[in-house]
């Protein structure tokens, strides 16, 4: 019987679902409410409810990706369903960026939350609160890597929360700090702020509507996906409305002065403890040392689950594309124990403590500061991916005019002869203007987003060389249980003379044939301990060429990409995993003859040496002894083995 692969599980009902969507999308605003407020000003509110709207017509789009393909790897792999791999890839690519970013702002605003909480100055200082988010960077990693924590269930407990704690300061603030005076004496439109500096904040806001691409990854776990779409938009405009009055009631707390807020400037990293800040000053001590530490702690809590929920959304994406050879191999395949590439971890605490240490000094700069350059960065690849998936929409409504949608964008109308969903147009209109917003007014969008995507198609382009696939190939990961199902890329063919050997690459082609995978062909050749490893072995070199030979001539046949090496060892069964390891195969196929059981052996020194050491998954196809005799045999044992 075949292993059982490691695989995500529904397990997500729908009070956890809106749970989740309100959590993710509304802890957005500890960190996003004083950089946009630091261009916004006054008109923070209203940039907010702008970018609010063109947010839900986005989700729309969403929604009809999730409901029509449910399954992991959101936008990326909705956007290569309707265009190609490369532009699944950009956007999957600029998505890992955006998680990365996400992980990176959160961890940097804890220790300004948690200083402010327990009025701890050093951790709100330079260098200190970058030091100490590295640290929270590495240790959450570490833990994500020993355990999977349960962090839907702490995601429902800590949503409830987060809108407890928003409605607090709602409440507090309209009643005790409100004024429409204040609000409207700081606001001189085209000079306070002035056209360039809401040009410059209008893709900031993006930054406060995080968490949508996280959600969309959920489909693969929860019960009923067709009830996402809801879900997605009851949270949705609880978010809207939440960050709309929290907005007023920082601006009250922090009128507009001489052009600037203390809202965007002092308490740029902990807006809400700003607030609270000021709705200390007319209460008593004690409530007041009350309030400061249930926000501070409150916003440490969602900030680091958001941190946990990215990290994991990381992981899920990278594992999307290192299934569709997107990636190196390793990135795609799941962990038994936490369900997540090792991969992937390692590469989440190296890319983000590096960003965090490489932009610190940008501390110092003002407006263009470190929290700044980071959200820029964040807007380049989030409207990037918002632009695809609704252009992705429209293109599958012509494509695939007959697949069942559970959810429509709606108000659509016929236009050569498919439906013409409108929202999705004007949103990808909308989002496309202000990419080029983007582009014009943040230089670290202008520059890093492109040596970013750079980066990622040189991976790409290295990674389909390596495997043997075309850039505009399309790869289906298959999500099956069972191993013999499972969606191999590489297959690794350990050369063997005689009949075995043959038959192992008929096996190899075709397993290939059926998962539209590469074969990589080794002719090992054992060289005896008293002859040198260089040493010439005409008649074996000879014979390897001749196998390789014939093993492409069978790969063409078949239509299978066939690549040989010759390998010289001293140990076939230790050169075999070598190469698995070095090639990243995905599975390696091995055969065993008759002759080993009847030293009470069922298998080989050889193959007992690769089903223990074998980085990947394993078949071995044992034949009985008239198989290869002119005589009717019965079909090959296929026996499987993992790491």
């Amino acid at each position: 019987m075949a292993r059982k692969r490691p695989r995500l599980e529904r397990v997500l009902g729908e009070r956890d679902l809106y749970s989740i969507a309100y959590g993710e999308i509304a802890s957005s605003i500890y960190f996003a409410l004083g950089i946009v407020a630091a261009r916004a000003l006054g008109l923070t509110p209203v940039v907010l409810v702008a970018v609010g709207a063109l947010f839900l017509l986005v989700a729309s789009s969403y929604a009809e990706a999730i409901t029509l393909a449910s399954t992991t790897g959101g936008a990326a792999n909705f956007v290569r369903r309707a265009f190609n791999d490369v532009a699944g890839f950009v956007v999957g690519w600029v998505l890992l960026l955006d998680y990365l970013i996400v992980i990176a702002l959160t961890t940097l605003f804890v220790p300004h939350y948690l200083g402010a909480a327990f009025r701890i100055s050093i951790l709100r200082q330079a260098p200190y609160d970058t030091l100490a988010a590295v640290v929270l960077v590495v240790a959450l990693v570490m833990m994500r890597l020993a355990f999977r924590p349960s962090i839907y269930r702490f995601g429902i407990v800590l949503a409830a929360l987060d809108l407890v704690t928003q409605v607090v300061l709602i409440g507090l603030g309209l009643g005790i700090l409100f004024s429409w005076h204040g609000l409207a004496s700081g606001v001189h439109l085209g000079s306070t702020p002035s056209w360039g500096s809401l040009a410059f904040a209008l893709p900031l806001a993006m930054l406060a509507f995080t968490g949508i691409e996280t959600v969309a990854n959920l489909s693969q776990e929860s019960r009923n996906p067709g009830a996402l779409p809801r879900n997605l938009f009851s949270a949705i405009g609880t978010v809207i409305v939440v960050y709309v009055l929290i907005a007023v009631v920082g601006l009250s707390a922090f009128p507009v002065t001489n052009g600037s807020t203390a809202l965007g400037n002092e308490w740029k990293r902990a807006p809400l403890m700003g607030i609270v800040a000021v709705l200390t000053l007319h209460m008593p001590a004690a409530l007041a040392t009350a309030l400061r530490i249930f926000v501070g702690l409150s916003g440490v809590a969602i900030l680091l689950l958001a941190a946990t929920t990215a990290i994991s959304g990381f992981a899920r994406l990278a594992r999307s594309l290192g299934e569709h050879r997107m990636l190196p191999a390793p990135f795609g395949r799941l962990y038994h124990r936490t369900l997540v590439s090792p991969q992937a971890l390692v590469a989440i605490a190296l890319i983000v403590g590096g960003l965090l240490i490489a932009t610190e000094p940008l501390h110092h700069t003002g407006l263009q500061g470190q929290a700044t350059f980071l959200a820029s960065l964040f807007s380049f690849g989030v409207l990037i991916a918002f632009t695809a998936v609704q252009l992705a929409v429209i293109r599958l409504r012509y494509t695939e005019p007959i697949h069942f949608r559970l959810y429509r964008v709606p108000l659509s109308i016929r236009v050569f002869g498919g439906d013409l969903p409108l929202p999705a147009l004007l949103g990808a209109a909308l989002t496309a203007f202000v990419f080029v917003l983007t582009m014009l007014t943040h230089p670290a969008a202008r520059y890093g987003g492109p040596i970013w995507l750079v980066v990622g198609l040189s991976i790409f382009g290295l990674v389909r060389h390596q495997r043997g696939t075309g850039l505009l190939e399309q790869v289906a990961a298959s999500d099956e249980q069972e191993l013999p199902e499972a969606g191999f890329a590489t297959i690794l063919v350990p050369m063997k003379a005689g009949d075995i050997g043959e038959e192992m690459m008929a096996t190899a082609v075709r397993i290939a044939q059926e998962r539209h995978a590469s074969v990589i062909a080794v002719n090992v050749i054992e060289v005896p301990l008293e002859q040198s490893l260089d040493a010439p072995l005409e008649q074996e070199e000879r014979q390897a060429a001749e196998a390789l030979t014939e093993a492409h001539a069978l790969g063409e046949e078949n239509g299978v990409p066939v690549r040989g090496y010759v390998v010289r060892t001293r140990s076939i069964g230790a050169a075999v995993v070598e190469q698995a390891r070095q090639l990243g195969a995905d599975l390696i196929v091995l055969g065993s003859g008759a002759r080993w059981r009847r030293h009470s052996r069922f298998f080989s020194p050889t193959v007992e040496y690769v089903l223990s050491k074998a980085p990947c998954e394993v078949i071995v196809v044992s034949f009985p002894e008239d198989a290869f005799e002119g005589l009717p045999a019965p079909e090959p044992k296929e026996t499987s083995s993992g790491e």
